[in-house]
């Protein structure tokens, strides 16, 4: 929680009894093995951040908002991505 402007997220570790931490615990780490699951399942999501990060380093867009809208919308997007998982 933010504690004012600027200052980082501070979790205070104290306000969790032993089994409320223990329980978050537990939770993070299933979190953690289902999203892999999900990615391992879903191999275009790598190839979608990849294929974008390199359009944004080589293009350095001035607006990155901008550029991601009009990434993520271009209506060729499925044939590019598909195109790249039959190379791979």
């Amino acid at each position: 929680m933010m504690a004012g402007k600027g200052e980082p997220d501070k979790l205070d570790v104290g306000a969790l009894s032993a089994e409320q931490q223990e329980k978050l615990r537990q939770f993070k780490i299933k979190t953690r093995i289902d999203n892999e699951k999900y990615l391992r399942s879903h191999p275009e999501v790598e190839i979608l951040i990849n294929d974008f990060l390199r359009d944004v380093f080589l293009k350095r867009p001035a607006d990155i908002r901008e550029f991601a809208a009009c990434h993520f919308t271009n209506p060729n997007l499925d044939v590019v991505i598909g195109s790249k998982m039959r190379r791979n």
